[in-house]
């Protein structure tokens, strides 16, 4: 079975370090989500300058860095996709972050979990190909197990609610069947996303720090899919607030770090 051809030896062929170098005085901590919409907001608000970019065939994108509560971070929009979200982190990390908060959106499997509840996934159902060329074969990976409860803290400090749970994660949104949406009900997830099993591996392979949550978008606990909240324009303002909550989580995991 070809998903089980995992190699443990850390270099390739064609390597990140290859595509690009490390940069002297590069922010150690990054902040990065999927919504171009909240990424303009944060660099706008934090007057963030653009310091590098990540490019591919698809074009550019800026990396950039913004200061805040006295320290500076890398500030940058993810890929949609395991495979282009894994390859940008990995280039990145060449580059010096040795952590990153990562946040968007996911798919509910439960109808009562509201638009734009915070979701903190603990385990990722590894339904897509990225991961298994970072780990072993397994049916899920353990994430978030080292800042979770700082981040629960933190929610609770601004008042926000939450779910904690298993996510699943797919390569194919379009191919999320009703038989599919039940069997990983059944085997306790209780929303679906792209990218999380894969950055959960990759975080282990490459010995980096990724904490990753979500906000809750489309609803597929239903007779007909409900887009709700997905889209990039809606419910814009609490959305930017939610990436207000990802700076501030980068901020607590900066102070774990100092007083080390």
């Amino acid at each position: 079975m070809i998903l089980n051809d995992f190699d443990e030896i850390k270099t390739s062929t064609f390597d990140p370090y290859e595509v690009e170098n490390i940069i002297l005085d590069f922010p150690k901590i990054g902040i990065s989500c999927f919504s171009y919409k909240i990424i303009e907001k944060l660099v706008n608000l934090f007057n963030g300058k653009q310091i590098t970019y990540l490019s591919n065939a698809n074009g550019k994108v800026p990396v950039y860095k913004i200061t805040y509560n006295n320290y500076e971070y890398v500030l940058f929009m993810s890929n949609v996709g395991a495979p282009a979200c894994v390859v940008q982190y990995e280039e990145v990390f060449v580059m010096g972050v040795e952590t990153i908060v990562t946040f968007g959106t996911c798919g509910v499997l439960d109808r009562n979990i509201d638009s734009l509840a915070i979701i903190i996934p603990n385990y990722a159902v590894r339904d897509e190909g990225t991961s298994y060329h970072y780990m072993k074969l397994s049916d899920e990976v353990l994430v978030n197990e080292k800042y979770k409860d700082i981040f629960k803290d933190l929610l609770k400090e601004h008042n926000y609610s939450f779910v904690e749970g298993k996510v699943w994660t797919t390569d194919a949104p379009y191919r999320e069947t009703k038989n599919k949406v039940l069997k990983r009900k059944e085997n306790g997830c209780i929303c679906v996303d792209m990218e999380c099993s894969a950055l959960g591996a990759l975080a282990k392979f490459r010995n980096k720090e990724i904490f990753q949550f979500f906000y809750a978008a489309d609803n597929l606990d239903g007779s007909k899919w409900d887009a709700r909240s997905l889209g990039n324009d809606d419910l814009l303002e609490e959305k930017e607030k939610i990436g207000l909550l990802a700076i501030e989580m980068a901020n607590k995991i900066n102070e774990v770090k100092m007083r080390k």
